[in-house]
């Protein structure tokens, strides 16, 4: 045991240390930076940006402990080079950042910080990021050895809603903002903690009528755009080639190529410039476009090598390769804050057809994220409800506590509308499942009793029909002094039969775990106190009369037998009410319990008499 203790101490101590050791290498690069001021650095994650230069950390903000990313570019990196020409490349890592500070725009990251500096590093902070695609698609430079992109695949539906989501963000760029982002590549791209992909990267924008640039390979990789994605204009600056919103969609045109060929552009040129325009000469790169169905045709035009044979970004999401249910559900789902009650719930009725079709990192990350969201619209959450309850049936019980529960804990206590208090009561057996005890006790019973205390017939039928299968989940304690006399009294007092019955089906069920006690003093007592005298109601409390007499445990000595059972059971047997068959049933009952009385006493009498025998 002791052996097995040191290595325990040897693990923690080894983990702890590495924690320190990267906390000390980020208080170093962020010495003397105002982000380290207002930001809490916790753990780097991923990388982004021209040759992933950017170390991207999770962080906090210290006065709202509002969670944040932040990007920190070390200075370090670039201490042999020439201050000039580290000077420049400051100026356009910084540029991008100021740049993408001015765009407000929801496909574009959103900057919480912007770029501060200082002699160690560059840093600003950003909305909570995942990885940049480049990530994703296995560049792995400057990010931990423990990242969590190992074997990581995107989906179908990811990759639809991804190329939906940048041409949303390179229309805006184009025909709102007038701008041309020049470097369209997967370390622009981020995708944020909720799946959503943003548009960042803005190093070397350029207006829309500004001169085409010629792109030179003796410049710094920092200090230019990435070849493989390149258009062909860009390196030949013709003066005909002026059109630079194309030179975009080529770069898009060759990103939707990588996406679906494990993050490989059409060619890596390997800042070849020579090669580079072999290709593009010999038009070879169209030939290796591989692209399933539809998608194929526009993204042959795409990366044309002439500009006006390109489709711009508005046209490219019009394609029938975007008519994807599940591409365009997420769409919606992250266009739902300028949707009215209306349209919202019409919307929420359906959803959960398209939930269970689509995978289940997508439902937590995109899905999820949304719906709870609107649990803070009143209105809408006998909508919403149901469908993180659907969710929340493929979630293992930590999964559901850390990203369900916290978000439906409020919802416990709300009496109105009445619809929740149901639909709690449809998925209790769920709830039940997955929640903790300490939980149940304070947030989920509260829910039962005032399904029991309902003026809704149906919603306290589904809370009598679930209580008996999930006994195990409520501490005996609170059955006992809370639900049992709730049951009690709704049977005694309600005006609805098949309410009465639940009733007393409900305690015939729980009573294998109700004590004997309980059991001889409240519950049989209340079958006498039952005022209606229906055939199912009769045979509800004989099925209670007969699960007592033959549990081992709880069972009836002589004395309530004769004085209490019989006399209480044999009028209700010849109640006019009563079938033959179920006539029967009482009898064979009452047989029984004859027959008990008969052998138990005659064995008490017979013992009795040898006593008296044995001392005459």
């Amino acid at each position: 045991m002791s052996k097995f203790v040191d290595r325990l101490k040897t693990v923690v101590n080894t983990a702890q240390s590495a924690v320190n050791t990267a906390r000390n290498v980020v208080a170093e690069n962020l010495m003397g930076n105002p982000v380290c001021r207002e930001y809490e650095i916790i753990k780097h994650v991923a990388s982004a940006g021209p040759l992933l230069s950017w170390k991207i950390y999770d962080g906090i903000k210290k006065s709202t402990k509002q969670p944040v990313s932040v990007f920190i570019f070390e200075k370090k990196s670039l201490e042999k080079m020439p201050k000039r020409q580290k000077e420049q490349i400051f100026d356009i890592l910084k540029g991008g950042c100021k740049q993408l500070t001015k765009l407000r725009h929801p496909r574009f990251l959103t900057i919480e910080h912007g770029v501060e500096e200082s002699r160690e590093s560059l840093a600003f902070a950003t909305e909570p990021v995942f990885a940049s695609l480049a990530n994703v698609f296995g560049e792995h430079h400057n990010m931990p050895q423990d990242h969590e992109l190992k074997d990581y695949e995107l989906y179908d539906v990811e990759r639809k809603y991804g190329i939906m989501q940048l041409c949303e963000a390179l229309s805006f760029l184009h025909e709102k903002a007038s701008l041309i982002h020049g470097n369209v590549t997967p370390e622009s791209i981020v995708i944020n903690k909720s799946g959503a992909w943003k548009l960042a990267g803005l190093y070397f924008t350029v207006t829309k009528d500004h001169p085409q640039g010629i792109w030179e390979s003796k410049k710094h990789p920092l200090t230019r755009p990435e070849l493989n994605y390149l258009a062909p204009e860009r390196i030949t600056g013709a003066p005909g080639d002026s059109n630079l919103v194309a030179s975009d969609m080529f770069s898009c045109g060759v990103l939707i190529h990588a996406l679906h060929n494990n993050g490989k552009p059409l060619y890596d040129y390997g800042d070849n410039l020579t090669s580079y325009r072999r290709v593009m000469e010999q038009n070879t790169h169209m030939a290796k476009l591989k692209i399933p169905g539809s998608l194929a045709d526009h993204c042959r035009a795409l990366v044309n090598i002439a500009p006006t044979s390109r489709m711009d970004a508005d046209d490219v999401i019009k394609t029938n390769f975007f008519e994807d249910v599940g591409a365009i559900t997420l769409q919606y789902l992250d266009s739902l804050f300028q949707k009215d009650n209306v349209e919202k719930s019409r919307f929420f009725k359906h959803v959960h057809k398209v939930i269970s079709n689509l995978p289940k990192r997508v439902i937590v990350q995109r899905v999820l994220t949304c719906l709870v969201t609107e649990l803070t619209n009143s209105d809408m959450i006998p909508f919403v409800l149901p469908n993180i309850l659907l969710i929340a049936e493929d979630l293992s019980q930590e999964e559901y506590m850390s990203l369900i529960f916290p978000h439906i804990k409020p919802l416990f206590a709300l009496e109105e509308p009445v619809q929740i208090l149901l639909i709690f009561m449809q998925k209790m057996e769920l709830i039940l499942k997955l929640t903790p005890t300490d939980e149940v006790n304070s947030f989920v019973l509260p829910l039962l009793y005032r399904a029991l205390e309902s003026s809704q017939y149906e919603i306290q039928e589904i809370c009598l029909s679930i209580l008996p299968n999930h006994t195990e989940n409520i501490e005996y304690s609170y059955i006992k002094n809370n639900i049992i006399p709730r049951i009690k009294a709704l049977c005694l007092d309600t005006t609805a039969l098949s309410v009465r019955i639940n009733c007393l089906v409900c305690l015939g069920k729980m009573l294998p775990i109700i004590d004997k006690l309980t059991v001889m003093d409240l519950i049989l007592p209340m079958l006498q106190e039952i005022p209606s005298r229906e055939a199912g109601v009769l045979m509800s409390i004989l099925g209670i009369y007969k699960t007592t007499f033959e549990h081992k445990r709880l069972g009836f000595d002589l004395e309530h037998l004769a004085r209490v059972a019989i006399p209480f059971l044999t009028p209700l047997c010849i109640e006019s009410c009563l079938n033959a068959n179920q006539f029967g049933q009482y009898n064979n009952l009452l047989k029984d319990m004859f027959g008990r009385i008969e052998s138990e006493q005659s064995a008490k009498l017979k013992q009795l008499g040898e006593m008296q025998e044995e001392t005459a």
